[in-house]
Order: structure tokens, then C-alpha cells, then sequence
């Protein structure tokens, strides 16, 4: 088969690489931990750590390779979240965590009569 090369996708540059890693790291981040997952896991950190890491030495590109080791450390960290039995909160976004939680609830002040002083109390 001629094929074979094309069986996986080819970025073009590091910047694709990171990208296309971070998709799939953020699609598979909340999934039951399995010895399958890990090894993908495990084998995407080696990929960032060896012919990308490479690649953005070539390029010669300090914020890359920043974006690189901040990327490197959240995946490495999801190890020791999920092999904890605990559940990752957050996501990466332009590769960094980004937390599910936090302070996402807007506060209401709930009013019964329109004037400010007379506000409605909850006991």
C-alpha cells in the first residue's frame, strides 16, 4: 500500500503541531483513564518533548518553546490529576490551563419594589 503516509494528518510547522495536540488533548481530558488513554497520553507529551520540541528549536521561536513547556506541564499534571483518581477541572486554550471553575455565577440583588432601599429578603 502507497498510502501509507497519509494515514495521519502532517502539520505543516510547530504551531500546527501544538494545536492539533491541544484538540485532541481537550476531546479526551474528561474520558474514563484507561492503560489506552494513558499510553496516547504519555506518547503525545514524548512527541511534544522530542521532534516538535525540535522543530521549534529550528524555528528558532522563544515564545513557541514557552508555549511548549507550559503545554508539556499541564499534560504532565493531567497524569498526576487522573492517576489520582481525581477529575481534571479545566481545559487548554492558546496553551495554557484554562479552570472550569471559578467565578462564573453572577450575583442578583433581588429587588421587590424598584426603590434601592426596600430589597427583598430570602430567610
Amino acid at each position: 500500500m502507497k498510502h501509507k503516509e497519509h494515514r495521519y494528518i502532517q502539520p505543516q510547522n510547530t504551531q500546527e503541531a501544538m494545536l492539533l495536540i491541544q484538540k485532541l488533548f481537550n476531546k479526551y481530558r474528561s474520558a474514563p483513564l484507561t492503560n489506552e488513554l494513558l499510553e496516547y497520553h504519555n506518547n503525545l507529551i514524548y512527541r511534544l518533548q522530542s521532534d516538535i520540541k525540535d522543530e521549534a528549536i529550528k524555528e528558532n521561536n522563544p515564545n513557541q518553546l514557552k508555549a511548549l513547556a507550559s503545554m508539556t506541564e499541564i499534560m504532565r499534571k493531567w497524569t498526576t490529576v487522573r492517576l489520582n483518581g481525581q477529575p481534571f477541572n479545566g481545559k487548554m486554550r492558546h496553551f495554557k490551563l484554562i479552570t472550569d471553575g471559578g467565578f462564573k455565577f453572577e450575583r442578583n440583588i433581588h429587588k421587590i419594589n424598584q426603590t434601592t432601599s426596600h430589597r427583598g429578603s430570602r430567610h
